[in-house]
């Protein structure tokens, strides 16, 4: 039986793990690279995908002022939104997981590294908006994933203590974000294998896999 204490939460990145959108993620940074003659691979992709655009770009472009690194950001983020903007997606078992959180007294919090107008880009197609309290984005941390901050800040806005809030997380620097916020986290393995997210509270392969009660239980477990 689910539990019906209200101090409760959960937060959730966006990109992986709400929403399917790492092709367009994919898509986008190859198409900059194209265009800009930057060297792009798929292992430098699945390496990278989780960070900010300012911790990637550096590495792509060694030595790279601000304002090229803010002008190559914005270009890579609008060709993400223009490639999503058709196929807006959740992920499977998103909706589902949501409503029965909810329903339980969850507080639902999400936590992306990714700028606010892509987050926009989904809020309203797949009424996202109905179910969290609270957002943070790239615009609103200073250090991103795998700092706290982002999470940290996300707990702070739903009013909960970091040990009262579950993470849910596909990226690897995600899930050390979590765990220095001192976090339970589940990974899905949307971006990473399992062996890779075996740092996790748990794996699982989809949101579908989830209920209320799993949250409980990590909320509930022993140190």
């Amino acid at each position: 039986m689910a539990s019906s204490n209200c101090d409760k939460g959960v937060i959730f990145d966006m990109d992986g793990v709400l929403v399917d959108s790492g092709w367009a993620h994919r898509q986008a940074w190859f198409d900059l690279a194209e265009a800009e003659g930057l060297e792009m691979s798929d292992e430098f992709f699945c390496k990278t995908f989780g960070m900010q655009n300012d911790t990637i770009l550096p590495m792509l472009r060694p030595g790279i002022s601000k304002p090229e690194m803010d002008r190559l950001s914005d270009c890579k983020e609008q060709r993400y939104r223009e490639l999503v903007h058709s196929r807006p997606k959740a992920a499977d078992g998103v909706l589902a997981l949501l409503s029965d959180l909810k329903a339980d007294g969850f507080r639902l919090a999400i936590g992306s590294s990714a700028p606010r107008a892509n987050l926009d880009v989904f809020w309203g197609p797949l009424g996202l908006a109905d179910y969290f309290q609270a957002t943070v984005t790239k615009e609103q941390v200073v250090e991103g994933k795998p700092s706290p901050e982002t999470f940290l800040k996300a707990a702070g806005m739903l009013s909960l203590a970091p040990q009262r809030c579950v993470v849910v997380e596909d990226a690897l620097h995600g899930v050390q974000a979590a765990r220095a916020a001192g976090m339970p986290v589940v990974a899905v393995t949307t971006t990473r294998s399992r062996a890779e997210l075996a740092c996790a509270d748990r794996v699982v392969d989809s949101l579908a896999e989830l209920s209320a009660e799993d949250f409980v239980r990590l909320l509930n477990r022993k140190p």
